[in-house]
Protein backbone atom coordinates (compact mmCIF):
# COMPACT_ATOMS: atom_id res chain seq x y z
CA UNK A 1 0.00 0.00 0.00
CA UNK A 2 1.80 3.51 -1.02
CA UNK A 3 1.91 5.70 1.82
CA UNK A 4 -0.76 8.43 0.65
CA UNK A 5 -3.23 5.21 0.70
CA UNK A 6 -2.04 4.88 4.11
CA UNK A 7 -2.32 8.15 5.73
CA UNK A 8 -5.97 8.05 3.69
CA UNK A 9 -6.56 4.77 5.28
CA UNK A 10 -5.20 6.23 8.80
CA UNK A 11 -7.62 8.70 8.64
CA UNK A 12 -10.68 6.67 8.25
CA UNK A 13 -9.24 4.44 11.00
CA UNK A 14 -9.23 7.61 13.48
CA UNK A 15 -12.34 9.20 12.32
CA UNK A 16 -14.57 6.14 13.52
CA UNK A 17 -12.17 5.72 16.30
CA UNK A 18 -13.09 9.40 17.14
CA UNK A 19 -17.18 8.93 16.55
CA UNK A 20 -17.05 5.83 19.45
CA UNK A 21 -15.10 7.78 21.96
CA UNK A 22 -17.97 10.43 21.39
CA UNK A 23 -20.83 8.20 21.73
CA UNK A 24 -18.93 6.27 24.43
CA UNK A 25 -18.24 9.46 26.42
CA UNK A 26 -22.55 10.17 26.10
CA UNK A 27 -21.71 14.31 26.79
CA UNK A 28 -24.48 16.40 25.95
CA UNK A 29 -21.81 18.73 24.91
CA UNK A 30 -21.45 16.63 21.68
CA UNK A 31 -24.95 15.87 21.11
CA UNK A 32 -26.47 17.03 17.49
CA UNK A 33 -29.24 19.12 17.51
CA UNK A 34 -31.71 19.04 15.02
CA UNK A 35 -31.96 22.52 12.61
CA UNK A 36 -34.56 24.44 14.28
CA UNK A 37 -32.16 24.75 17.90
CA UNK A 38 -30.74 28.29 17.91
CA UNK A 39 -27.03 27.88 20.05
CA UNK A 40 -25.26 30.58 20.66
CA UNK A 41 -21.50 30.69 20.92
CA UNK A 42 -19.23 33.72 22.24
CA UNK A 43 -16.08 34.75 23.20
CA UNK A 44 -14.42 38.03 24.24
CA UNK A 45 -11.08 38.53 23.55
CA UNK A 46 -8.35 41.26 23.95
CA UNK A 47 -4.64 39.66 22.29
CA UNK A 48 -1.88 41.76 23.61
CA UNK A 49 0.29 43.73 21.08
CA UNK A 50 -3.23 43.32 18.70
CA UNK A 51 -6.44 45.47 20.91
CA UNK A 52 -4.22 47.67 22.73
CA UNK A 53 -7.12 49.93 23.59
CA UNK A 54 -10.15 48.96 25.36
CA UNK A 55 -12.24 50.08 21.91
CA UNK A 56 -10.60 47.63 19.79
CA UNK A 57 -12.07 44.80 21.92
CA UNK A 58 -13.93 41.82 20.21
CA UNK A 59 -16.66 40.11 21.07
CA UNK A 60 -17.02 37.11 18.72
CA UNK A 61 -20.50 34.82 18.66
CA UNK A 62 -21.46 32.02 16.48
CA UNK A 63 -25.23 30.96 16.16
CA UNK A 64 -26.06 27.23 15.13
CA UNK A 65 -27.73 26.72 12.70
CA UNK A 66 -25.94 29.54 10.80
CA UNK A 67 -27.57 32.44 9.09
CA UNK A 68 -26.40 32.67 5.50
CA UNK A 69 -28.72 34.51 3.95
CA UNK A 70 -27.09 37.46 1.20
CA UNK A 71 -24.05 37.80 -0.25
CA UNK A 72 -19.96 36.87 1.18
CA UNK A 73 -17.21 37.88 -0.57
CA UNK A 74 -13.46 37.31 -1.02
CA UNK A 75 -11.12 40.49 0.69
CA UNK A 76 -7.75 39.30 -1.11
CA UNK A 77 -6.66 37.55 -3.85
CA UNK A 78 -7.02 33.65 -2.54
CA UNK A 79 -4.60 31.08 -2.87
CA UNK A 80 -5.84 27.35 -3.29
CA UNK A 81 -3.62 24.19 -3.30
CA UNK A 82 -2.47 23.18 -6.69
CA UNK A 83 -1.50 26.67 -7.17
CA UNK A 84 -5.04 28.27 -8.35
CA UNK A 85 -5.53 32.01 -7.82
CA UNK A 86 -9.14 33.14 -7.38
CA UNK A 87 -11.94 35.21 -6.21
CA UNK A 88 -15.42 33.96 -4.75
CA UNK A 89 -18.65 36.08 -4.55
CA UNK A 90 -21.25 33.74 -2.82
CA UNK A 91 -25.32 34.71 -2.56
CA UNK A 92 -27.58 33.17 -0.23
CA UNK A 93 -31.48 33.05 -0.42
CA UNK A 94 -34.03 32.14 2.04
CA UNK A 95 -35.50 30.16 -0.53
CA UNK A 96 -32.10 28.25 0.30
CA UNK A 97 -30.94 29.12 -3.75
CA UNK A 98 -27.49 30.34 -4.27
CA UNK A 99 -25.47 31.57 -6.83
CA UNK A 100 -21.60 31.47 -6.96
CA UNK A 101 -19.13 33.23 -8.71
CA UNK A 102 -15.99 31.82 -9.08
CA UNK A 103 -13.17 33.89 -10.86
CA UNK A 104 -10.19 32.19 -11.67
CA UNK A 105 -6.73 34.41 -12.16
CA UNK A 106 -3.81 33.50 -14.35
CA UNK A 107 -1.17 35.44 -11.68
CA UNK A 108 -1.27 35.09 -7.68
CA UNK A 109 -2.13 38.62 -7.81
CA UNK A 110 -5.72 38.00 -9.73
CA UNK A 111 -4.66 41.01 -11.86
CA UNK A 112 -4.94 38.98 -14.95
CA UNK A 113 -8.46 36.83 -15.08
CA UNK A 114 -8.47 33.70 -16.98
CA UNK A 115 -12.38 32.11 -16.14
CA UNK A 116 -15.11 32.44 -14.06
CA UNK A 117 -17.58 29.94 -13.10
CA UNK A 118 -21.45 30.51 -12.42
CA UNK A 119 -22.87 28.08 -10.39
CA UNK A 120 -26.59 27.45 -8.87
CA UNK A 121 -28.01 25.34 -6.79
CA UNK A 122 -29.86 24.86 -3.79
CA UNK A 123 -28.63 24.35 0.17
CA UNK A 124 -29.92 22.35 2.49
CA UNK A 125 -28.79 23.30 6.30
CA UNK A 126 -28.83 19.25 8.20
CA UNK A 127 -27.27 19.42 11.88
CA UNK A 128 -24.28 20.42 13.91
CA UNK A 129 -21.35 18.65 12.97
CA UNK A 130 -20.11 15.44 14.92
CA UNK A 131 -16.66 15.46 13.44
CA UNK A 132 -16.16 19.32 13.73
CA UNK A 133 -17.31 21.18 16.51
CA UNK A 134 -19.22 24.80 15.97
CA UNK A 135 -19.92 23.97 12.40
CA UNK A 136 -22.60 22.75 10.56
CA UNK A 137 -22.82 20.36 7.85
CA UNK A 138 -25.10 20.91 4.62
CA UNK A 139 -25.79 18.98 1.63
CA UNK A 140 -25.47 21.01 -2.12
CA UNK A 141 -27.02 20.27 -5.00
CA UNK A 142 -25.90 21.69 -8.54
CA UNK A 143 -28.62 23.06 -10.74
CA UNK A 144 -25.63 24.84 -13.32
CA UNK A 145 -22.57 25.44 -13.91
CA UNK A 146 -21.62 27.90 -16.75
CA UNK A 147 -17.79 29.19 -17.96
CA UNK A 148 -16.60 32.25 -19.32
CA UNK A 149 -13.37 32.36 -20.26
CA UNK A 150 -11.65 36.19 -20.83
CA UNK A 151 -8.77 35.48 -22.73
CA UNK A 152 -8.03 32.54 -25.82
CA UNK A 153 -4.84 31.86 -24.44
CA UNK A 154 -6.71 31.29 -21.10
CA UNK A 155 -9.17 28.81 -22.86
CA UNK A 156 -6.19 27.06 -24.67
CA UNK A 157 -4.35 26.35 -21.16
CA UNK A 158 -7.84 25.06 -19.69
CA UNK A 159 -8.46 22.99 -22.75
CA UNK A 160 -4.89 21.25 -22.58
CA UNK A 161 -5.58 19.69 -19.16
CA UNK A 162 -9.12 18.45 -20.05
CA UNK A 163 -9.72 15.01 -21.93
CA UNK A 164 -11.09 15.54 -25.86
CA UNK A 165 -14.76 14.25 -24.24
CA UNK A 166 -14.56 17.77 -22.74
CA UNK A 167 -13.25 19.83 -24.67
CA UNK A 168 -15.64 18.57 -27.73
CA UNK A 169 -19.19 19.30 -26.59
CA UNK A 170 -18.05 21.69 -23.98
CA UNK A 171 -15.78 23.89 -24.60
CA UNK A 172 -14.64 23.59 -28.71
CA UNK A 173 -17.10 26.78 -29.05
CA UNK A 174 -16.19 28.82 -26.06
CA UNK A 175 -15.58 32.59 -27.12
CA UNK A 176 -13.78 35.24 -24.99
CA UNK A 177 -16.76 36.70 -23.06
CA UNK A 178 -19.49 34.17 -24.00
CA UNK A 179 -21.32 32.02 -21.25
CA UNK A 180 -21.10 28.38 -22.14
CA UNK A 181 -22.96 25.59 -20.20
CA UNK A 182 -20.14 23.16 -18.50
CA UNK A 183 -22.86 21.45 -16.43
CA UNK A 184 -27.21 21.39 -15.91
CA UNK A 185 -29.63 18.55 -14.90
CA UNK A 186 -29.41 16.11 -18.14
CA UNK A 187 -25.55 16.31 -18.24
CA UNK A 188 -22.65 14.88 -16.23
CA UNK A 189 -20.01 16.33 -13.96
CA UNK A 190 -16.95 14.56 -15.86
CA UNK A 191 -16.37 17.94 -17.05
CA UNK A 192 -16.08 19.70 -13.65
CA UNK A 193 -14.13 16.95 -12.21
CA UNK A 194 -11.59 17.17 -14.58
CA UNK A 195 -10.92 20.70 -14.18
CA UNK A 196 -10.89 20.04 -10.52
CA UNK A 197 -14.22 21.78 -9.68
CA UNK A 198 -16.12 21.01 -6.23
CA UNK A 199 -18.42 22.76 -4.26
CA UNK A 200 -18.05 20.19 -1.31
CA UNK A 201 -16.96 23.39 0.31
CA UNK A 202 -20.30 24.09 1.03
CA UNK A 203 -21.02 20.72 3.17
CA UNK A 204 -19.33 22.12 6.30
CA UNK A 205 -20.75 25.95 7.59
CA UNK A 206 -20.17 28.32 9.76
CA UNK A 207 -20.90 32.09 10.49
CA UNK A 208 -18.98 34.40 13.17
CA UNK A 209 -20.15 38.17 13.86
CA UNK A 210 -17.43 39.83 15.55
CA UNK A 211 -18.96 42.60 17.50
CA UNK A 212 -16.40 45.57 18.30
CA UNK A 213 -17.10 48.33 21.78
CA UNK A 214 -16.48 50.96 19.49
CA UNK A 215 -19.55 49.64 17.45
CA UNK A 216 -17.88 48.15 14.46
CA UNK A 217 -19.71 44.68 13.24
CA UNK A 218 -18.14 42.44 11.19
CA UNK A 219 -19.49 38.71 10.09
CA UNK A 220 -17.21 35.79 8.28
CA UNK A 221 -18.18 32.82 6.45
CA UNK A 222 -16.24 29.74 7.16
CA UNK A 223 -16.75 27.24 4.40
CA UNK A 224 -15.21 23.66 4.16
CA UNK A 225 -11.46 23.02 3.51
CA UNK A 226 -9.97 22.13 -0.06
CA UNK A 227 -8.07 19.13 0.05
CA UNK A 228 -4.21 19.45 -0.42
CA UNK A 229 -4.70 16.80 -3.26
CA UNK A 230 -5.65 17.42 -6.38
CA UNK A 231 -6.90 13.67 -6.74
CA UNK A 232 -8.77 13.74 -3.67
CA UNK A 233 -10.79 17.42 -3.75
CA UNK A 234 -13.94 16.54 -5.78
CA UNK A 235 -14.83 13.60 -3.14
CA UNK A 236 -13.45 15.05 0.45
CA UNK A 237 -15.83 15.56 2.45
CA UNK A 238 -14.10 19.08 4.64
CA UNK A 239 -13.41 18.49 8.24
CA UNK A 240 -11.83 21.95 8.27
CA UNK A 241 -12.29 25.54 7.18
CA UNK A 242 -10.63 27.57 3.86
CA UNK A 243 -10.08 31.41 4.69
CA UNK A 244 -13.31 32.93 5.36
CA UNK A 245 -15.56 35.08 2.93
CA UNK A 246 -17.17 38.38 4.27
CA UNK A 247 -20.45 39.43 4.51
CA UNK A 248 -21.06 42.62 1.91
CA UNK A 249 -22.95 44.26 4.22
CA UNK A 250 -20.71 43.67 7.61
CA UNK A 251 -17.31 43.77 5.73
CA UNK A 252 -13.76 45.37 7.56
CA UNK A 253 -13.72 48.63 6.40
CA UNK A 254 -12.22 49.58 4.00
CA UNK A 255 -11.94 46.68 1.71
CA UNK A 256 -11.02 47.57 -1.87
CA UNK A 257 -11.13 44.35 -2.68
CA UNK A 258 -14.61 43.69 -1.64
CA UNK A 259 -16.39 46.00 -3.52
CA UNK A 260 -14.86 45.18 -6.82
CA UNK A 261 -15.95 41.63 -6.04
CA UNK A 262 -19.19 42.63 -5.19
CA UNK A 263 -19.80 44.18 -8.15
CA UNK A 264 -18.61 41.74 -10.58
CA UNK A 265 -20.06 39.11 -12.93
CA UNK A 266 -19.26 36.42 -14.50
CA UNK A 267 -18.28 38.32 -18.16
CA UNK A 268 -16.41 41.33 -15.53
CA UNK A 269 -14.40 39.76 -13.18
CA UNK A 270 -12.67 41.83 -10.62
CA UNK A 271 -9.20 43.15 -11.52
CA UNK A 272 -7.28 43.59 -8.48
CA UNK A 273 -4.83 46.60 -8.00
CA UNK A 274 -1.37 45.49 -8.06
CA UNK A 275 0.25 45.90 -4.28
CA UNK A 276 3.74 46.54 -3.89
CA UNK A 277 5.99 43.53 -3.36
CA UNK A 278 6.49 43.07 0.30
CA UNK A 279 9.53 41.54 0.94
CA UNK A 280 9.92 38.77 3.11
CA UNK A 281 10.80 39.88 7.07
CA UNK A 282 10.41 37.30 9.62
CA UNK A 283 12.04 39.66 12.67
CA UNK A 284 9.84 39.72 15.55
CA UNK A 285 6.88 37.81 16.81
CA UNK A 286 3.66 36.87 14.48
CA UNK A 287 0.67 35.37 16.30
CA UNK A 288 -2.64 34.26 15.12
CA UNK A 289 -5.78 36.40 14.70
CA UNK A 290 -8.46 34.19 15.26
CA UNK A 291 -8.67 30.34 16.78
CA UNK A 292 -7.75 27.97 14.11
CA UNK A 293 -9.45 24.97 12.54
CA UNK A 294 -7.22 22.42 11.41
CA UNK A 295 -8.81 19.12 9.29
CA UNK A 296 -9.64 16.53 12.07
CA UNK A 297 -10.76 18.19 14.90
CA UNK A 298 -7.61 20.03 15.63
CA UNK A 299 -8.28 24.06 17.22
CA UNK A 300 -5.31 25.78 18.20
CA UNK A 301 -3.73 29.08 17.76
CA UNK A 302 -0.15 29.93 16.57
CA UNK A 303 2.77 32.08 17.80
CA UNK A 304 6.18 32.96 16.40
CA UNK A 305 9.13 34.50 17.40
CA UNK A 306 11.99 34.70 14.39
CA UNK A 307 15.59 35.85 14.98
CA UNK A 308 16.77 36.62 11.89
CA UNK A 309 20.72 37.47 13.01
CA UNK A 310 21.13 33.92 14.06
CA UNK A 311 18.73 31.87 12.02
CA UNK A 312 16.39 30.67 14.85
CA UNK A 313 13.09 30.20 15.34
CA UNK A 314 10.64 29.41 18.46
CA UNK A 315 6.83 28.51 18.20
CA UNK A 316 3.91 28.52 20.54
CA UNK A 317 1.24 25.95 18.95
CA UNK A 318 -1.83 26.05 21.89
CA UNK A 319 -4.57 23.46 21.28
CA UNK A 320 -7.76 23.79 22.37
CA UNK A 321 -11.24 21.13 22.57
CA UNK A 322 -13.66 24.19 21.09
CA UNK A 323 -13.91 26.14 18.67
CA UNK A 324 -13.17 29.74 20.25
CA UNK A 325 -10.06 28.55 21.77
CA UNK A 326 -11.44 28.50 25.39
CA UNK A 327 -10.64 25.50 26.71
CA UNK A 328 -6.62 24.70 26.66
CA UNK A 329 -5.76 21.08 26.44
CA UNK A 330 -1.82 21.35 25.81
CA UNK A 331 0.46 23.52 24.51
CA UNK A 332 3.78 22.84 22.53
CA UNK A 333 6.82 25.34 22.84
CA UNK A 334 9.13 24.18 19.80
CA UNK A 335 12.54 25.89 18.50
CA UNK A 336 15.43 25.28 15.79
CA UNK A 337 17.09 26.87 13.33
CA UNK A 338 15.77 27.75 9.32
CA UNK A 339 17.23 28.47 5.94
CA UNK A 340 15.56 31.19 3.64
CA UNK A 341 15.54 30.00 -0.26
CA UNK A 342 14.74 31.23 -3.35
CA UNK A 343 11.96 32.62 -4.69
CA UNK A 344 8.58 30.24 -5.11
CA UNK A 345 8.30 29.78 -9.32
CA UNK A 346 4.64 28.06 -8.34
CA UNK A 347 3.65 30.75 -6.42
CA UNK A 348 5.42 34.27 -7.49
CA UNK A 349 5.26 36.47 -4.58
CA UNK A 350 5.75 33.51 -1.96
CA UNK A 351 9.47 32.42 -0.66
CA UNK A 352 10.72 28.98 -0.01
CA UNK A 353 12.40 28.27 3.06
CA UNK A 354 13.83 25.00 5.15
CA UNK A 355 13.30 24.87 9.06
CA UNK A 356 14.60 22.50 11.29
CA UNK A 357 12.83 21.76 14.96
CA UNK A 358 15.73 20.71 17.06
CA UNK A 359 13.25 21.10 20.40
CA UNK A 360 9.52 20.46 21.54
CA UNK A 361 8.90 21.08 24.99
CA UNK A 362 4.66 19.92 26.10
CA UNK A 363 2.63 21.67 28.96
CA UNK A 364 -0.39 19.47 30.51
CA UNK A 365 -3.15 22.19 30.92
CA UNK A 366 -5.29 19.73 32.56
CA UNK A 367 -5.90 16.69 34.69
CA UNK A 368 -6.44 14.72 31.91
CA UNK A 369 -4.03 15.48 29.43
CA UNK A 370 -1.55 15.25 32.09
CA UNK A 371 -2.94 11.47 32.49
CA UNK A 372 -2.88 10.02 28.78
CA UNK A 373 0.37 11.12 28.55
CA UNK A 374 1.47 9.48 31.61
CA UNK A 375 -0.17 6.43 30.28
CA UNK A 376 2.54 6.28 27.38
CA UNK A 377 5.22 3.75 27.53
CA UNK A 378 8.06 4.36 29.10
CA UNK A 379 10.88 6.22 25.73
CA UNK A 380 8.04 7.54 23.96
CA UNK A 381 7.09 10.75 25.67
CA UNK A 382 8.98 12.12 27.55
CA UNK A 383 9.71 11.42 31.25
CA UNK A 384 6.43 8.52 31.62
CA UNK A 385 4.60 8.77 35.09
CA UNK A 386 5.71 12.23 35.49
CA UNK A 387 3.35 15.01 33.24
CA UNK A 388 1.89 17.27 35.62
CA UNK A 389 -0.30 20.09 34.91
CA UNK A 390 0.99 23.26 34.16
CA UNK A 391 5.06 21.84 34.05
CA UNK A 392 6.46 22.06 31.24
CA UNK A 393 8.81 18.72 29.96
CA UNK A 394 11.19 18.53 27.00
CA UNK A 395 10.83 15.99 24.61
CA UNK A 396 14.58 15.77 23.55
CA UNK A 397 15.39 12.56 25.68
CA UNK A 398 12.81 10.59 23.49
CA UNK A 399 13.24 12.04 20.44
CA UNK A 400 9.49 13.43 19.72
CA UNK A 401 6.79 12.17 21.38
CA UNK A 402 4.83 8.83 19.71
CA UNK A 403 1.13 9.73 20.92
CA UNK A 404 1.50 13.62 19.64
CA UNK A 405 2.85 12.42 16.35
CA UNK A 406 6.04 14.79 17.33
CA UNK A 407 9.61 13.47 15.95
CA UNK A 408 13.25 14.70 16.87
CA UNK A 409 14.87 15.90 14.83
CA UNK A 410 12.44 16.83 12.23
CA UNK A 411 13.54 18.89 9.10
CA UNK A 412 10.54 20.74 6.84
CA UNK A 413 10.01 22.58 3.82
CA UNK A 414 7.91 25.70 4.09
CA UNK A 415 6.41 28.39 1.76
CA UNK A 416 6.35 32.04 3.32
CA UNK A 417 4.67 35.16 2.31
CA UNK A 418 4.26 38.19 3.50
CA UNK A 419 1.24 41.03 2.66
CA UNK A 420 -0.07 44.29 4.29
CA UNK A 421 -3.77 44.52 5.56
CA UNK A 422 -6.17 47.27 4.76
CA UNK A 423 -4.39 48.97 8.01
CA UNK A 424 -0.91 48.42 5.82
CA UNK A 425 0.11 45.99 9.18
CA UNK A 426 2.42 43.09 7.73
CA UNK A 427 0.72 39.42 7.38
CA UNK A 428 2.67 36.66 7.33
CA UNK A 429 1.24 33.44 5.74
CA UNK A 430 2.63 30.37 6.34
CA UNK A 431 2.40 27.44 3.85
CA UNK A 432 -1.00 25.44 4.35
CA UNK A 433 -0.70 21.90 6.29
CA UNK A 434 -1.58 18.54 4.25
CA UNK A 435 -4.56 17.79 4.75
CA UNK A 436 -4.37 13.67 4.79
CA UNK A 437 -1.69 14.90 8.24
CA UNK A 438 1.52 14.02 6.74
CA UNK A 439 4.37 16.47 7.18
CA UNK A 440 6.23 18.29 4.22
CA UNK A 441 9.09 16.82 4.56
CA UNK A 442 10.62 16.45 1.19
CA UNK A 443 10.53 19.44 -1.19
CA UNK A 444 8.05 18.07 -3.82
CA UNK A 445 5.63 18.47 -0.73
CA UNK A 446 6.17 21.89 0.08
CA UNK A 447 2.90 23.65 0.13
CA UNK A 448 1.19 25.84 -2.45
CA UNK A 449 -1.50 27.46 -0.81
CA UNK A 450 -1.55 29.07 2.57
CA UNK A 451 -3.04 28.94 6.30
CA UNK A 452 -5.00 32.24 7.97
CA UNK A 453 -2.47 34.82 8.44
CA UNK A 454 -0.38 35.70 11.54
CA UNK A 455 -0.28 39.83 12.38
CA UNK A 456 3.14 40.86 13.52
CA UNK A 457 3.58 42.43 16.96
CA UNK A 458 5.74 45.17 17.38
CA UNK A 459 9.61 43.59 17.42
CA UNK A 460 10.60 45.97 20.42
CA UNK A 461 7.64 45.99 22.64
CA UNK A 462 8.72 44.90 26.18
CA UNK A 463 6.68 41.57 26.72
CA UNK A 464 5.02 40.48 29.94
CA UNK A 465 7.07 37.41 31.97
CA UNK A 466 5.10 34.04 31.17
CA UNK A 467 5.75 30.36 31.71
CA UNK A 468 6.94 29.97 28.25
CA UNK A 469 10.52 31.93 28.91
CA UNK A 470 10.65 33.69 25.60
CA UNK A 471 7.08 32.68 24.42
CA UNK A 472 4.28 35.34 24.61
CA UNK A 473 0.69 35.16 24.94
CA UNK A 474 -1.62 35.85 22.05
CA UNK A 475 -5.23 35.32 24.01
CA UNK A 476 -7.03 36.56 27.00
CA UNK A 477 -10.18 35.20 26.54
CA UNK A 478 -13.46 35.65 28.73
CA UNK A 479 -15.81 32.89 27.49
CA UNK A 480 -19.62 33.46 27.90
CA UNK A 481 -20.89 30.15 27.37
CA UNK A 482 -22.01 27.59 29.40
CA UNK A 483 -20.86 23.69 29.69
CA UNK A 484 -16.95 24.00 30.06
CA UNK A 485 -16.61 21.04 32.90
CA UNK A 486 -17.65 18.38 30.34
CA UNK A 487 -13.89 19.02 29.18
CA UNK A 488 -12.49 15.50 30.33
CA UNK A 489 -15.24 13.92 28.38
CA UNK A 490 -14.27 15.36 25.47
CA UNK A 491 -10.81 15.48 25.90
CA UNK A 492 -10.10 11.94 24.36
CA UNK A 493 -11.31 12.71 21.42
CA UNK A 494 -9.12 16.56 20.72
CA UNK A 495 -6.37 13.86 22.01
CA UNK A 496 -7.75 11.03 19.43
CA UNK A 497 -7.26 13.90 16.65
CA UNK A 498 -3.64 14.49 17.72
CA UNK A 499 -2.74 10.91 17.79
CA UNK A 500 -4.04 10.58 13.90
CA UNK A 501 -2.29 14.17 13.21
CA UNK A 502 1.66 14.38 12.05
CA UNK A 503 0.86 17.93 11.24
CA UNK A 504 1.27 20.07 14.24
CA UNK A 505 4.42 22.16 13.24
CA UNK A 506 3.50 25.52 11.86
Amino acid sequence: MSKGRSAHALGGVCLIWQVALMAATRSKVWEVPTTSSNVSESLQWQPHCHYRHHQDRVRITAEMPPRLDGTWLSTRCEVRPGPEFLTRSYTFHPSRHFQALQHYYADSGCENPAYSLAIRGRLRIRQASWITRGATEADHNLSGVAIVVHSLAAKQKLTSRLPPSCVGPSLARLLPGKPQDLYNTRAGRGCLEAMGFSMMELDLVRVETQQRDHGEKIQTLFLGDIHTDWTQRTHYRPTGYQQPLQSAMHHIHPCLVCALVYRSTEQRPPVIPRQTQTPVSLSGRWVSQQCETRPTVLFLTREFHFDPDQQAWEGIYRHYSDPLCSQNTFTLRASGHYAQGNPSVKVPGATEFVFKVTEVRVTAEDESTAKLLNRTKPGKCGQAGEWKVGAEQGLSTTHGCTVLGIKLPHKEYELFKVELDHRRHPLLYVGERPTDGSSPDRPMRRATSFQAPLKLCSATERQPPSRYGSGFKSKQVQVDTNGTGRLTQILLVVLGSALCSWNWVF
